[in-house]
């Protein structure tokens, strides 16, 4: 799936200039509807500066205008004219400035996503296996200041490479015969604070939905 640069900020955007509704805005940016609505509702994205996508040749005002004055119109993604360099593969580079956030996010993938292996979780914040088991078992230097946190919020990877972690992490356990754990609707993660799961709503289809992302507020 084709995303914008920097869908989050992307999101921030189109919420604050535009009326398009949660669903366009979500299809468009590669996010959950209900994670549209707590950036709207100021419950996730704190700082985050907007990033016009119209300026930056990504969409087009008349497509924006266009889906408007239509909600079952979906936004066109345009075509880079200068096509992106392939990602390559080895460790994830992490700034100076945001490695220390690394044990809050840590913490966060293994209480929401136990699912992830410890090698998932290493590509995806560019971090060691044994900076992950010392948080795991509470033996990181700075256990006692460590809080979870969002690590897409964080800036240490993108909700894309995440969420294709967690699709990844789930088929495995489906080939081997297990059970997908209800983790990812954010259970407790021993030796953390407890955090009460949010309130699943119900769709037009009939399922239970949960945002994608909880974090309590301090």
């Amino acid at each position: 799936m084709n995303l914008p640069l920097m869908p989050k900020a992307t999101a921030v955007w189109l919420i604050e200039k535009t009326a398009l509704t949660f669903d366009q805005i979500a299809e468009f940016c590669g996010m959950h509807p209900l994670e549209v609505q707590a950036i709207a509702d100021g419950e996730v994205a704190h700082g985050i500066v907007g990033y016009d996508p119209v300026a930056n040749h990504q969409v087009k005002a008349e497509d924006i205008a266009r889906c408007e004055a239509d909600s079952k119109r979906r936004l066109t993604l345009l075509k880079p004219s200068n096509p992106l360099p392939r990602r390559t593969k080895g460790a994830r580079y992490t700034p100076v400035a945001k490695r220390n956030d690394r044990p809050d996010a840590i913490a966060f993938l293994l209480r929401n996503f136990p699912q992830l292996s410890e090698q998932q979780i290493s590509k995806l914040l560019g971090t060691t296996k044994d900076t992950i088991i010392k948080v795991r078992e509470r033996q990181h230097w700075n256990s006692a200041n460590i809080k979870p946190r969002d690590p897409v919020i964080l800036g240490l990877c993108s909700q894309t490479d995440l969420n294709a972690a967690v699709n990844a992490a789930n088929e495995r356990l489906t080939r081997e015969g297990q059970a997908i754990p209800p983790s990812t609707l954010y259970p407790p993660f021993e030796g953390f604070e407890n955090t009460e799961p949010p309130t699943p709503t119900e769709t037009k289809e009939g399922t239970t939905a949960f945002p994608m992302f909880y974090q309590k507020e301090e």
